[in-house]
């Protein structure tokens, strides 16, 4: 494994690596078996996903999680792969789900990592089906798609989308592993590497217990890199291999009005207004390019290096083309891509209550009102730091912070008081090296299995928890995204159109057959 912390050590293993990885762009199985094994076994794949999607899978929902957990372990004890539940210490956690392909005469091992947890839903919000019930669509439900159904026989049409939670982020990304794996062994390909699987049941809950996980079961988690399989391809569709992601913090934020709600009538224009309160104090964070006003927020970012400023440069031109799709007039960041904002630090408003709307909207001033930020970070950045610079800046607004509900006492003393409230599972950013002979390799696997130039990202927007890994393990993370980018990844009506995850196969069975000259 690679270990920057230790350079006597990272010069033999990188050296040992340029040796054994270098000559890559051979791949050794074509392209084309991949593809037909997946013709002939469509309709399995397609009828143990769709089962898999069936199942609820929000991190907090114990016995819902477990079930994902114990189909996964079953479909990889059928392949053979040895799985086992790996268990965090605390009570009540998502366990992993790890097996492993063991090659003759391998000594260095890869491990392929997704996760099988999705955000939560509001079936409400879903339009036509439950998000829980996987159901089939022309096309995007944007551009007119209907509902049908699978033929009995026959070719799928690949445009088709699948709609369910976590069809695309990321039990797509766990099916296209273990469909690749599937493939080749049916054709008696083996791997130069040991190839271990490991599918985490709480990302999308900010990955509280990753940490935990590898500390108990390190043995099991070296490996010369960690390919992650997440996240979308590039916006013009074409495959990109992602060297980055940005940390991720949540950070709960609640002001207060009086002790009980008023009637906006006779108290209005008397009576503090928490939503007005909170309005201002969240102005206050940015500015109208969408820089963020917060003091030291940019401090300690580490700059992208030549490789990375060249490989956005080499990126498809696709913002004007976004803009047209999503209906955007305009956009923040003073004119600079997309690729490029999304390698500096952000903060963003997941959502605001305060009162109601709507057919429930009443003339009352509410008592409270809360907002929930998503604190995005790059290299360089600290969560625990980011977060204590958004405390001070709140300090500086006149506000009293606190952590809990405030008392009769704080209420006469202070006139703004704000709670604020880090959530579990913030980690920092991670980027790796595109020049390292393990990245040179990916790249090379993934472009072999497209005729156009691949997109190298410096730098995702989403988050991972990369740094639990690299921190505990001194290896490296390499993303190699499937899903297509319209997905409404995180949101209602998620969805993964079809001929994403049969290329997704090709591409992973691609990188599992990576091979040294």
């Amino acid at each position: 494994m690679i270990c920057y912390s230790n350079p006597r050590k990272s010069a033999f293993i990188c050296g040992y690596l340029c040796a054994l990885l270098v000559s890559l762009p051979v791949i050794a199985m074509a392209q084309s078996t991949v593809r037909d094994y997946r013709r002939a076994h469509e309709r399995t794949i397609i009828d143990e996903f769709t089962r898999l999607l069936a199942i609820p899978n929000i991190a907090s929902d114990a016995p819902n999680i477990r079930r994902n957990a114990q189909f996964i372990f079953e479909i990889m004890q059928r392949r053979g792969l040895k799985p086992q539940l790996l268990e965090a210490k605390s009570k009540n956690t998502p366990p992993a789900v790890y097996g492993e392909w063991k090659v003759a005469g391998a000594s260095h091992s890869i491990i392929l990592y997704a996760h099988y947890d999705g955000q939560p839903v509001d079936p409400k919000q879903w339009t036509a089906s439950p998000p829980f019930q996987p159901t089939w669509r022309s096309a995007a439900m944007e551009a007119g798609g209907q509902i049908v159904t699978l033929p009995a026989s026959g070719e799928i049409n690949s445009e088709w989308r699948l709609y369910a939670r976590s069809s695309s982020d990321d039990k797509a990304g766990l099916m296209g592993i273990l469909t690749a794996f599937d493939a080749l062994r049916a054709q008696n390909q083996k791997p130069s590497f040991n190839i271990r699987f490991l599918f985490e049941g709480e990302e999308e809950a900010g990955s509280p217990h990753l940490g935990e996980i590898i500390d108990l079961h390190k043995d099991l988690m070296q490996a010369d890199a960690w390919i992650i399989c997440d996240g979308p391809v590039h916006q013009s569709g074409r495959k990109q291999v992602v060297f980055g992601v940005r940390g991720d913090q949540n950070v709960d934020v609640t002001v207060y009005g009086a002790k009980r709600p008023l009637h906006s009538g006779h108290y209005g224009n008397w009576a503090p207004n928490p939503a007005m309160t909170l309005s201002r104090l969240l102005a206050s964070m940015k500015d109208d390019s969408g820089r963020v006003t917060i003091a030291g927020w940019y401090e300690g970012v580490e700059p992208l290096g030549d490789a990375e400023r060249r490989a956005i440069a080499e990126a498809p031109a696709y913002d004007d083309e976004l803009r047209s799709e999503l209906g955007l007039a305009r956009t923040e960041g003073d004119g600079k891509s997309l690729m490029e904002v999304i390698n500096q630090p952000s903060l963003n408003i997941n959502g605001v209550s305060s009162g109601d709307v709507g057919a429930l909207a009443r003339n009352v001033i509410p008592t409270t009102a809360t907002a929930v930020l998503d604190l995005r970070l790059v290299k360089g950045n600290s969560y625990r730091k980011q977060v204590q610079h958004l405390v001070d800046h709140i300090r500086k607004q006149g506000f009293h912070v606190i952590d809990h509900d405030p008392t009769d006492i704080e209420r006469k003393q202070h006139a703004l008081i704000a709670k604020v409230i880090a959530r579990a599972g913030g980690y920092d950013a991670e980027r790796t090296r595109m020049d390292l002979p393990i990245s040179v390799a990916v790249i090379n696997a993934v472009q072999s299995t497209s005729k156009d130039r691949i997109v190298k990202l410096p730098t995702s927007g989403g988050s991972l928890p990369l740094s639990i890994i690299t921190d505990r393990l001194k290896t490296v993370t390499i993303t190699v995204p499937i899903v297509n980018y319209d997905n409404n990844q995180h949101a209602e009506n998620e969805n993964l159109r079809l001929q994403n995850l049969w290329d997704g196969i090709e591409t992973l069975a691609a990188v599992m057959m990576m091979k040294p000259s």
